[in-house]
């Protein structure tokens, strides 16, 4: 597989090329923001590169389209007075001492009692179980709410997991498995639903392809703004 590299306007773009048995060139972006070109065997790259730059435009818009799902929210210290989001609200921490460990969303606080409340990492623990016990009911609620859409395309029903990821809002795996990341629960339900949207339109498409994105807006006219709202919410 060869690395190869073509500039458009500012924009460098990175391509791996690889030969195989096929009658037709074929462009792949992968959310792992990595692209791949399939070319028949005997494509020249001087060939190969001219393709590439007649769709530089379309392979851009799909890598900057993944970006959105990159995790950006900066890193928190867990310490008093600082905010955190859940549903797309900011809530203001509030660290106390008490004899039982607790979190609770009291008047625009987010109140975390701890035998410890000095240790930074303690409140870190708290906080982010808090999150992962509220994820699991909203995500099911969530996804019971977008699957009713995709019901009587007659798919496979996939199994939801949660759990924290670097790159991704969500995720869709070969074997039908939706995985939704636990710090999504910061944005507002109407994100995680397109969140959730966007991954189940991959049980008929796997790409983006344009068949994809009628399915998208099928399912959910309104994604684009949807979309927008994600992107600046979690910043």
């Amino acid at each position: 597989m060869s690395l190869c590299t073509i500039r458009y306007g500012k924009e460098s773009i990175r391509y791996h090329v690889l030969h195989c048995s096929r009658k037709t060139l074929a462009i792949e972006v992968h959310p792992n923001s990595s692209v791949v070109i399939k070319a028949p065997n005997g494509t020249s790259l001087d060939e190969i590169q001219l393709k590439v730059g007649k769709r530089a435009r379309w392979i851009i818009r799909q890598l900057q389209y993944f970006q959105q799902f990159e995790p950006r929210t900066p890193e928190r210290c867990f310490i008093g007075g600082e905010t955190h989001l859940y549903l797309g609200k900011q809530f203001r921490l509030k660290v106390s001492e008490a004899s039982k460990d607790s979190v609770k969303l009291l008047r625009g606080y987010f109140v975390v009692k701890t035998s410890t409340s000095a240790h930074q990492d303690k409140v870190r623990l708290l906080l982010e179980r808090w999150y992962g016990e509220k994820a699991a009911g909203i995500f099911q609620e969530s996804f019971e709410c977008c699957w009713r859409h995709f019901e009587p395309l007659g798919l496979a029903r996939p199994q939801m997991k949660i759990r924290r990821m670097k790159k991704r809002w969500g995720s869709l795996s070969s074997n039908g498995q939706l995985t939704l990341n636990t710090d999504l629960i910061r944005a507002p339900k109407e994100c995680i639903q397109y969140v959730i949207t966007h991954e189940l339109c991959h049980l008929q498409h796997h790409d983006h392809s344009g068949d994809f994105y009628r399915l998208l807006e099928k399912m959910m006219p309104d994604w684009e703004k949807r979309k927008h709202k994600l992107e600046l919410a979690l910043v």
